[in-house]
């Protein structure tokens, strides 16, 4: 990241991570496709049901370690690699400790998590007994975030990607050997997911041990320093918690769509599946800024900083806008894989045609996301998404849903806020000087 072509840097750098998501986007559809198939209805709304929870859950640990991310890459910029090491050590032995917890609280907390999301009784059981096996991959799950941290913060996306491929492929597979052959139904669902999270947690840990560099893993030098801890959590909380916190927004957001009854149920739900893969290369381009940026300053080389995050931010908006414009041209045709209800389909159109040309302001609030990130300021992004994303949504929906109750002022919500957050973004980057290094905690140095 340090050296070479910006643009190719940050290119051949975003598409691992691209299909990585993609892969994890695929491996999501397959488990409801073959439960769905090869198993009951109630097999299918017990895992669904579970589904908005394990998304705010893996949302928080990926940006936990996101804040990792930012110190080992800022670090190894400086050339200060005995930070990287401890860092990195500090960082798995944490994780570590954490899916220890994960795997042996989740059977506490299971049945009063699933009351608090309103889980029908009819599922009840089904859905507890998905969740408590799913908390025994704790481990592997965070394991694998975090060791995937460690990897990108260094500039590697491909050997995540690798490992996520394995994990998706024995997952399938195991799918298809415990719920179509031995017809297991939710149980073996579950235990599939366990052994490919557990797979690709050991994989990505394995793969540290043996890797030449600052960032290789010894298990003898397992520990925990606090100070750096400290600024681990500092970094990568605020992050976690605008993951975890946007999550139910969006829930409330689904609250308000399921008023309008089963066809717009139907609708929006297709057309969310379809966004979530335009989101996914708005989100690479983040995750690169992040690397990239960090790396940099760092490295005291901010004029470079300055040019990756002006190409990426650019690069992110025009292709989530090129996306956008093929969606509103094609939705009826996308909405048709779902559905072939014409009611259905005329809900999931309407909000492409609401929607689609605003995603450059989607990707621009993500893309700034991921310069602040990567300069330290992790604590910006998360204020202004949980304000204008969460605050803003439901107060919106709450006053104007009751004088206006049609669906369109729903689907208004989306643009309208992300235009909010992307200007008050865009305010703050001209306000502040944003690629400062005292965030990071490294002095200045001149480019």
């Amino acid at each position: 990241m340090l050296e070479g072509s910006i643009n190719r840097k940050i290119l051949l750098f975003a598409i691992p991570i691209f299909f990585g998501q993609m892969l994890q986007q695929l491996y999501n559809v397959a488990d409801s496709v073959i439960v769905g198939n090869f198993a009951t209805k109630a097999d299918l709304a017990a895992i669904n049901s579970s589904g908005s929870f394990i998304f705010l859950l893996v949302g928080f640990f990926t940006g936990l370690f996101m804040g990792m991310g930012v110190i080992i890459g800022s670090k190894y910029g400086a050339g200060d690699y005995e930070a990287v090491s401890t860092a990195a050590h500090t960082g798995v032995t944490f994780a570590l400790l954490m899916g220890l917890t994960f795997a042996g609280v989740g059977a506490i907390i299971t049945t009063p998590i699933l009351h608090l999301m309103g889980t029908p009784a009819s599922v009840m059981p089904k859905s507890a007994l998905y969740l408590r096996i799913y908390f025994l991959g704790g481990p592997g799950i965070v394991m694998y975030n975090v060791c995937c941290g460690i990897f990108q913060a260094m500039g590697d996306s491909r050997r995540p990607l690798i490992y996520l491929a394995i994990a998706s492929v024995t997952n399938i597979g195991l799918d298809l050997l415990f719920i179509a052959h031995f017809g297991m139904g939710v149980e073996g669902a579950a235990i599939a997911t366990v052994i490919a999270q557990t797979l690709s947690g050991s994989l990505v840990l394995l793969n540290l041990m043996h890797v030449s560099g600052p960032h290789r893993i010894s298990l003898r030098r397992l520990s925990i320093d606090r100070e750096t801890l400290g600024n681990e959590l500092r970094m990568g909380l605020p992050t976690g918690v605008q993951n975890s916190v946007v999550a139910i927004s969006n829930v409330v957001v689904q609250s308000h769509i399921n008023f309008f009854g089963p066809d717009a149920m139907a609708g929006c739900g297709s057309y969310f599946k379809i966004e979530g893969f335009v989101f996914l290369p708005i989100m690479a381009f983040s995750m690169a800024l992040t690397t990239f940026v960090s790396q940099n300053l760092g490295g005291g080389k901010r004029d470079r900083a300055e040019k990756g995050a002006h190409f990426g931010v650019v690069a992110g908006m025009g292709l989530a806008e090129v996306i956008g414009i093929v969606l509103f041209t094609f939705a009826p045709q996308m909405l048709r894989i779902f559905s072939s209800d014409p009611d259905v389909i005329a809900f999931g159109v309407n909000q492409a045609h609401m929607e689609t040309f605003f995603y450059l302001f989607l990707a621009y609030t993500n893309c700034m996301a991921g310069v602040l990130r990567g300069s330290g300021r992790t604590s910006v992004p998360m204020g202004v998404m949980l304000v204008c994303w969460c605050v803003v949504r439901v107060t919106y929906l709450t006053l104007i849903l009751p004088f206006f109750p049609r669906i369109y002022m729903v689907y208004i919500v989306y643009p309208f806020t992300w235009s909010l957050s992307s200007l008050i973004l865009f305010i703050y980057g001209k306000i502040h000087d944003i690629y400062s290094t005292e965030r990071l905690g490294i002095p200045a140095v001149a480019d």
